[in-house]
């Protein structure tokens, strides 16, 4: 779950056909073969061109604000092209994606809240898309059918978290919350690209828009943790968190994969462990961050997994060091296992300094070579 959510928006029915490129620094199709230079500060987001052909476009991005803030290239309904988070004042960042021909926006979020600053962007033409290696399209239809896998177990998982609270079963709650996101946690970047599940089912209290209103997991995590009580109010939404994760399994056969999609989600999901797992900040209540941690981990390492064969051939050294670190994580992460073959975890509120930053250092080791997977996969 990200830090802070955009406001809910509808996703519309029509699926455009894209590769999402994040963090891929491949040349740009744009104008003159130059990237869009995109400045944001505080109050504005300035880019250096509002229409460019279709095909790759990139971004060069420069933080000149006051605060950290989230670039994406966005379709007219709001679902996300690409994105980039957590780029902080003074810093730069290189944001990468395919797209066909039609009208998108560029979005600058100081403080990663709100609708933002935007700026249209027409892309013209039909472009000259680029040409999937064959053997990549396996990958892409095994991560669709793991996605569609998670999301259908999640389904029964949160009727047995709902099921507990309408009982008005504190405990039994509390024992099947963690074990209903492992699913959703593992598949993450496919929920949130359809822009309206996520803040609806996994929105922490400081990530609401002004006006929203605070449903989901974590809603329901704050009543059996810290306020150690199930109401009315709560036996609603927890109906109401069955009936979003149910809309989003029906949906996830739509989602648009592609074999850099599947890259950058990856690297997504290590985003998330950063930003909100190792601080303690996904689950503030019931400090079972290490559940979601790991979910996060075994997601990105699924992608990476299907998509290696042809990222080994591109670059060998890479897929070396993925190897490598995903292991190294993996063997941090069972320290705090209870028992080894099972989702297990100690309370996080028990994981020291030291101790979170020797996980914070393990993921930091792999988020850095995860990111240039994508560019190996399209070489």
């Amino acid at each position: 779950m990200r830090a802070v959510r955009r406001s809910v928006v509808t996703a519309a029915a029509a699926a455009v056909a894209l590769t999402a490129v994040t963090a891929c620094t491949s040349k740009s199709d744009a104008a003159d073969g130059d990237a869009i230079q995109v400045t944001a500060a505080d109050s504005t987001c300035d880019t250096s061109a509002k229409t460019v052909p279709a095909g790759q476009v990139t971004l060069k991005i420069e933080n000149k604000g006051s605060r950290a803030t989230e670039v994406e290239i966005l379709f007219p309904d709001d679902r996300i092209v690409s994105e980039k988070e957590n780029i902080g004042p003074g810093t730069k960042y290189t944001l990468t994606a395919e797209v066909k021909a039609g009208s998108y926006e560029i979005a600058c979020r100081p403080g990663m809240k709100g609708h933002g600053v935007r700026q249209k962007l027409t892309v013209t033409g039909k472009g000259a898309a680029a040409q999937r290696n064959p053997e990549l399209d396996k990958p892409v239809a095994e991560y669709r059918q793991y996605a569609q896998d998670q999301a259908d177990a999640t389904v029964p998982l949160a009727e047995v978290f709902a099921k507990a609270i309408k009982a008005g079963d504190l405990e039994a709650a509390k024992k099947a919350y963690a074990p209903s996101r492992i699913g959703w946690e593992r598949t993450e970047p496919v929920a949130e690209s359809f822009g309206d599940i996520d803040p609806k089912t996994d929105t922490r209290a400081d990530g609401l828009e002004q006006g929203q209103k605070w449903t989901g997991w974590h809603r329901l995590e704050k009543a059996l943790w810290q306020d150690k009580k199930i109401g009315a109010e709560e036996k609603t939404l927890a109906d109401q968190l069955v009936s979003d994760l149910k809309d989003w399994q029906q949906r996830v056969g739509k989602a648009e994969i592609t074999p850099t999609s599947m890259a950058n989600g990856a690297k997504e999901l290590l985003d998330e462990v950063a930003t909100g797992k190792v601080t303690g900040e996904e689950d503030r209540y019931s400090h079972t961050d290490l559940v979601d941690f790991k979910a996060n981990v075994e997601g990105a390492q699924k992608a990476y997994e299907l998509l290696k064969p042809v990222a080994q051939k591109n670059d060998a050294a890479l897929t070396g060091e993925l190897d490598k670190q995903f292991a190294a994580l993996d063997t941090v992460l069972d320290k705090y296992r209870k028992d080894k073959t099972s989702y297990d975890f100690v309370s996080y509120d028990t994981v020291g300094k030291e101790q979170r930053k020797e996980l914070s250092d393990a993921v930091n080791a792999l988020a850095e070579p995860l990111s240039k997977l994508a560019a190996a996969v399209v070489k």
